[in-house]
């Protein structure tokens, strides 16, 4: 394993700056992610979880906000509705020059909390 990355979001906190700042969803989520959560009454739960993705994913990359762009990371959904992580652009760059090749990527969410793990190897 070259990294590991976890992150918890307050899914409350999240939906307050989704509904201050509703360009916040195109800045943040590629519209595969939204695409795939349309219908939902309230997405901001898994909204808030594909958020965590994204700084885990910084984290197992030893690197902080800013050192990508938030559309290079993203949540994919497997045939199976297992979760895939699609890392591209300068996160993948970053990705390359530390030797990693593989990701591994845990989400869950309750009503209060989002939390994603994110391994690099």
């Amino acid at each position: 394993m070259k990294g590991l990355g976890v992150d918890a979001v307050d899914v409350a906190r999240f939906s307050r700056a989704l509904d201050r700042t509703p360009s916040l969803r195109s800045k943040v989520f590629t519209d595969q992610e939204l695409a795939s959560l349309a219908g939902r009454n309230d997405d901001a739960a898994s909204l808030a979880a594909r958020f965590a993705v994204r700084e885990a994913t910084m984290k197992a990359l030893g690197v902080g906000l800013g050192a990508f762009d938030l559309h290079d990371v993203s949540i994919e959904r497997q045939p199976t509705g297992q979760p895939a992580l699609k890392v591209v652009g300068r996160a993948a760059q970053l990705a390359s020059q530390r030797g990693i090749s593989s990701w591994h990527v845990s989400i869950t969410h309750t009503e209060t909390v989002a939390v994603a793990v994110v391994a690099a190897s």
